[in-house]
């Protein structure tokens, strides 16, 4: 019982940490991208050296040179998926980008048959309508140049991509510990994204730094571990339920910190949202959240 406890406590605990991320796309004044791969070089140092301390460094060599490229197809889908979530919510706000993103559970109930000829259900489709019913009401205007409409998009693209990385990891990555794939993810993610670094010349001061620190390290690399760490005693569909309160908790954030006040809309409109995308968490097979 003790044990179940506490790794309730360490799934919670994390879900708060991945719910501070979206306030860094407002903390950092640096492009998305670049923040994304502060991010990810972080996050792979802080893996490294957990794995190293926790003895677990033969993880690291893999037996397949397959298995190779699918991490690599991973991390460059998890630079895509930070990469618009971050820039999501530089263009609009945490509420919309968060809310956007949390449709990802219905993208995969969508793409799932695709994966593993499994036929789509009469549900899956009211699922569908019933989410974008509450995307609809998200959203203050419909003016498709608007950062509103902009912000929404670019948060859907990043519950897409999320929704294709999870179920390629579920299908083709087994017998992997999700530490060494979160590693290998992180490591490639930087290797792809460090052409920003040229494209668009970005001027680091030590406090960008530091919040990169944190949000690499703790926020990612940390909160990723204690997860883990608490599925092994925690429903991995009972987990997913409980990685639904990050967009409260980025909301809740945004609010105390940034003074970012959703409308009555907005927050209807995300409760629809939500509500969806938690029974569809529960129907299909449960993700691990990555924000």
């Amino acid at each position: 019982m003790q044990s179940r406890t506490l790794a309730l406590f360490e799934i919670h605990t994390a879900v708060v940490f991945m719910g501070m991320v979206a306030l860094f796309a407002k903390l950092i004044p640096l492009p998305a991208m670049v923040i994304v791969l502060g991010r990810v070089v972080f996050a792979s140092l802080g893996l490294l050296v957990f794995i190293a301390l926790t003895g677990r460094l033969r993880s690291l060599r893999l037996h397949r040179a397959r298995s190779y490229f699918l991490l690599g197809l991973l991390g460059v889908l998890l630079a895509a998926h930070w990469s618009s979530f971050f820039y999501s919510v530089q263009i609009s706000t945490v509420a919309i980008a968060s809310i956007a993103f949390s449709t990802f559970p219905i993208f995969v109930v969508f793409i799932e048959p695709l994966f593993f000829r499994e036929r789509l259900m009469t549900r899956d489709v009211l699922l569908a309508c019933i989410t974008f019913a509450g995307i609809a009401l998200v959203i203050p205007d419909y003016d498709i140049g608007g950062s509103s409409m902009q912000g929404l998009l670019w948060g859907l693209v990043s519950g897409v991509t999320f929704a294709v990385l999870s179920l390629l990891n579920r299908a083709y990555v087994k017998n992997i510990s999700s530490l060494t794939i979160a590693f290998f993810q992180n490591m490639v993610a930087a290797f792809v994204l460090l052409p920003m670094l040229v494209i668009q010349p970005s001027h680091f001061t030590s406090s960008d730094v530091f919040w990169l620190v944190i949000l690499g390290v703790i926020c990612t690399a940390f909160a990723h571990t204690i997860y883990i760490q608490g599925l092994k005693y925690v429903p991995a569909k009972r987990a997913s339920v409980i990685s639904s309160l990050e967009v409260l908790y980025a909301v809740l954030f945004a609010v105390v910190l940034l003074h970012e006040i959703p409308s009555l809309r907005t927050i209807v409109g995300g409760c629809i949202v939500l509500a969806a995308a938690v029974y569809a968490s529960m129907k299909s097979h449960p993700v691990t959240s990555a924000a």
